[in-house]
């Protein structure tokens, strides 16, 4: 079952949904990914001459193995995808979210997944073009990879079942 949204500019684009530890990269204009991050961190990467972009969600930022929830090993899944698919890593653009303090007493583990995306990005060279981090709200990332357009609803609390959107949000933030 597929879902959809009224985002950009009025198009009913699909939801593609990515979940800690994925990626995805589209160049369909109809096409919008979506996640919820806590801590987690999510670098949405597009080239915006080619139209092609992509995203990905990762929980911790240091490598304990090789899966793709971890920062250096998603961010070489995103690029090499965008690559792959035509876009030229010198007009790739970056946009990142998430990182919160969900916790307190745990450690800020949004702290270092953020600071580890925007070191790699600047080591990377990879012009950020506006970013949504830190505080204490988990947020639902919606990107259109095609144009690059980011959109986040933060929340008081995650969302639960029963809970209406109204009692959820607590402000929403559009980047261009």
């Amino acid at each position: 079952m597929s879902r959809y949204i009224d985002w950009p500019e009025g198009m009913k684009c699909r939801l593609k949904t990515i979940v800690s530890g994925e990626t995805d990269v589209s160049s369909d204009p109809g096409v919008v990914i979506s996640t919820v991050l806590g801590s987690c961190v999510s670098v949405c990467i597009f080239d915006p001459q080619a139209g092609i972009g992509g995203a990905n969600h990762y929980f911790l930022s240091t490598e304990r193995g090789h899966s793709a929830s971890y920062g250096a090993v998603a961010m070489e899944l995103l690029i090499n995808g965008l690559m792959r698919m035509g876009a030229e890593r010198g007009r790739m653009r970056a946009k990142l979210f998430g990182g919160a303090l969900m916790k307190s007493g745990l450690g800020d583990i949004g702290k270092d997944n953020a600071t580890f995306a925007l070191s790699y990005l600047q080591t990377e060279r990879f012009p950020i073009m506006a970013m949504d981090l830190g505080g204490f709200s988990a947020r639902r990332l919606h990107f259109h990879p095609v144009t690059g357009k980011a959109r986040v609803v933060l929340t008081d609390q995650m969302p639960t079942e029963g809970t209406s959107a109204a009692a959820r949000n607590r402000n929403d933030l559009e980047l261009f």
